[in-house]
């Protein structure tokens, strides 16, 4: 009996020592709340519902939590995917969750299984830099999310390859050695990957100016396919060619007339197609002759306004069409005068009095000068 009232009292003891312990850790948490650190007991957040309510109020609460539940740390990583660093061998639905928000987290996941690993780079492919050796099925994830991905990937295999450069052509510039194949599947998805290929061939010269006309730029001395080609798809393209034929000037405005402002003195025959397709585009001719602005005020009248010096015939030409263009024509010529003035009924009276005194007159001062 009395070993058992001993023993009753000791236990009494021990229970109002481990009180007044707690008190006394309650009261330096009231302090700082790091003083948790030092103790294995939840003092701070005794009860599952208050560590979950912390968690809410701010995710940082989790790392004064001593093995927080499953619940704890998916309430945390859902405040805050980094919380995650916060959290001792997180259990793997909390990796998944942190990872699904944010794929680098993963770097803070020691020894994540490939579950994890996917999860991460399907929503991040750059978080395979923090997977050491990851498999292929990993390698393919990452750079079908982000195909600059493979810059972190060692010696990737040729399938691989073709996946980056499918979701990003520009991803190219990260293999050394990329195969034909390889160079055709980055510049049919983004023409411009031309500029990372060292002396591509003319397959993959043509298959980047069909996906992207400008693609031209990047490629040294491109043939004269390769120039036409461009051209059909974008004529103004032809400012990136040195020295273009005849052929490809004449390709490049049919398909666009402003493209002759990019060819430096075009011959005849192209300023000529440049107008008759478009009349305006004589504004781009410097000192057209007379056939020329006969073909471009023809096509539109209106385009006389960007001749300095309109040719008498050229000027006749589109008072023809529109007399009022006359008022676009800085020096109308006297037969330009009068035709405009002839497509006024109520004029042509007139004119006629004043066109026959005119020649009296010159012919009177013909005969005064005679004798």
């Amino acid at each position: 009996m009395r070993k058992k009232q001993k023993k009753t009292m000791g236990g009494t003891r021990m229970r109002k020592k481990q009180k007044k312990g707690r008190e006394q850790w309650k009261k330096l948490m009231k302090l700082s709340p790091y003083v948790q650190l030092l103790t294995k007991d939840n003092i701070l957040y005794d009860t599952k519902e208050k560590q979950i309510e912390a968690i809410k109020r701010d995710w940082s609460a989790i790392k004064f939590i001593h093995k927080p539940d499953k619940e704890a740390q998916l309430t945390a990583v859902r405040q805050y995917e980094w919380a995650i660093r916060c959290i001792p061998k997180p259990d793997k639905d909390v990796q998944l969750e942190a990872v699904r928000q944010n794929g680098c987290v993963i770097q803070h996941i020691p020894s994540p299984d490939k579950d994890v690993q996917l999860e991460a780079v399907r929503k991040n492919g750059n978080a395979i830099q923090y997977i050491p050796n990851p498999d292929k099925d990993v390698q393919l994830e990452a750079v079908r999310q982000n195909g600059w991905a493979i810059q972190f990937i060692p010696n990737p295999d040729k399938e691989v390859q073709l996946e980056a450069v499918k979701q990003n052509g520009n991803a190219i510039r990260c293999i050394p050695n990329p195969s034909k194949r390889v160079q055709m599947k980055a510049v049919k998805q983004d023409g411009w990957s031309i500029k990372h290929i060292p002396n591509p061939d003319k397959d993959v010269q043509l298959a980047a100016i069909k996906q992207n006309a400008s693609a031209i730029q990047f490629i040294p001395n491109p043939d004269k396919d390769v120039q036409l080609e461009a051209v059909r798809q974008n004529g103004c393209i032809i400012k990136h060619i040195t020295n273009p034929d005849k052929d490809t000037q004449l390709e490049a405005i049919k398909q666009n007339t402003e493209a002759i402002q990019f060819i430096p003195n075009p011959d005849k025959e192209v300023q000529l197609e440049a107008v008759k397709r478009d009349g305006d585009a004589i504004r781009y001719v410097s000192n057209p002759d007379k056939w020329v602005q006969l073909e471009a005020v023809e096509q539109n009248e209106y385009a006389i306004r960007h001749v300095i010096d309109p040719d008498k015939d050229a000027q006749l030409e589109a008072i023809r069409r529109s007399a009022s263009v006359i008022q676009h024509i800085s020096k109308p010529h006297k037969e330009a005068v009068i035709h405009h003035l002839l497509s006024f009924p109520q004029a042509t009276q007139m004119l006629q009095v004043l066109l026959c005194n005119l020649k009296w007159e010159e012919q009177s001062e013909k005969e005064t000068l005679g004798n």
